[in-house]
């Protein structure tokens, strides 16, 4: 869906957007074309991401299939993975091109493939050669350019790697920076290990926010909940924050977005609250805090109307990637986290897990899911 004139207006010719961010990482095999449709269900202002593509990729292979997505995913970034300046540049062109609104380039990624290809989290050795990367990109296009890395890998001093880097890629003009606030060990843990065993830091980024007061910079790594989340943004959070998240030093500036990863793919219905607390990073439209229905004591689970529209929307859509060559467990699979507490969420679940896998499956298995959580909802309100 190419709208580069929008979207380079919208993105104020490469301006970054006004803090606080909310943002759904970019996961590799998760966060496709098909999981943002799903996730823009349900919220309107997250900023989504799509899963890294490599700049080689763009250049010798099918753009469309890469790089296609649906409008309705605005706002909408690629992540681009790669370590020659010039291949990254004509790769952010050519996405400009398909109207994303940001251009984020990989220095975080510690996978075996990734490594292989010495970019990634690999980078983070390598700081001169990121900011190279980042200024050819920021002459190629008008949208923002950003990068999202690890705090430091193997032996670095995070206090020392991860400062280096920020002031060179800043001095080559990027307008964010979205910290996993983690180091990635290269060798002897795998991509999951990664996520999970090096130790958090998150006092680092507040820190460095303080030392770069006009510099976006955005969190991620092990949020699991907006609540935490909260707790390292500004004073307009507080009162949502959790008072057991380690955000740093009180006295620390909060930081300008947070990104979750899993956290929002496994419990998607959390999504679902974001639109209450930030505004919509393109159009600026106010956040809205959403009335809990009877049913909405958790994430601000919205009334039955709000998840049949969702319901109809993937059904839709659904309906035109099956009609399209695809099937529809490619579309469901990043729909089995929804509903995680609901009365009838176990049978909703069993059902995608099972009859979407049917090569003849189609959308009437996506109402008949729906239908299960419905009518154990109904039941349970006619019962209070």
């Amino acid at each position: 869906m190419r709208e580069t004139a929008q979207a380079a207006e919208n993105a104020g010719k490469g301006r970054y957007f006004k803090a606080p961010v909310f943002a759904v990482a970019p996961m590799i095999d998760w966060t496709d074309r098909r999981y943002r449709f799903f996730a823009r269900q349900l919220s309107r202002h997250a900023l989504l991401y799509t899963e890294m593509i490599v700049a080689d990729a763009i250049l010798r292979g099918d753009r469309e299939k890469l790089l296609g997505y649906d409008s309705s995913e605005h706002p909408v970034a690629l992540q681009l993975g790669g370590n020659d300046p010039a291949k990254m540049a004509q790769a952010a062109r050519i996405a400009e091109d398909f109207g994303y609104d940001e251009i984020n380039m990989n220095v975080g990624c510690p996978s075996d493939r990734v490594q292989s290809g010495t970019f990634g989290a690999c980078l983070m050795q390598e700081p001169a050669l990121v900011a190279e990367c980042v200024a050819a990109m920021k002459a190629a296009v008008t949208i923002p350019v950003t990068v999202k890395c690890r705090i430091g890998v193997d032996d670095q001093d995070p206090e020392v790697a991860l400062r280096d880097l920020v002031a060179r890629v800043k001095a080559a003009g990027v307008v964010a920076i979205w910290v996993h606030a983690r180091k990635a060990w290269l060798q002897g843990l795998s991509p999951r290990e990664n996520r999970e065993i090096p130790p958090l830091d998150y006092g680092l980024v507040h820190r460095l926010k303080a030392e770069n007061p006009n510099l976006f910079i955005g969190l991620n790594g092990g949020l699991q909940t907006l609540d935490q989340a909260f707790s390292h943004l500004g004073p307009q959070f507080a009162a949502n924050a959790e008072t057991n998240s380690v955000a740093g030093d009180k006295n620390e500036p909060a930081l300008d977005g947070v990104m979750l990863g899993r956290a929002a793919y496994h419990d998607s219905g959390l999504l679902t609250a974001a639109d209450g607390y930030f505004a919509h990073p393109l159009t600026g439209a106010e956040s809205a805090p959403i009335e809990p229905s009877a049913f909405s004591d958790q994430h601000h689970r919205l009334s039955l109307e709000f998840w049949a529209s969702v319901r109809d929307a993937m059904a839709e859509y659904a309906a035109r990637h099956i009609e399209n060559g695809g099937r529809l467990i490619h579309v469901t699979r990043h729909m089995v986290g929804l509903f995680q507490g609901w009365p009838g969420a176990r049978r909703y679940r069993q059902i995608l897990s099972t009859e979407a896998t049917r090569k003849d499956a189609g959308p009437e298995v996506i109402h008949a899911a729906f239908g299960a959580v419905f009518e154990a909802v109904t039941v349970r309100q006619a019962a209070e």
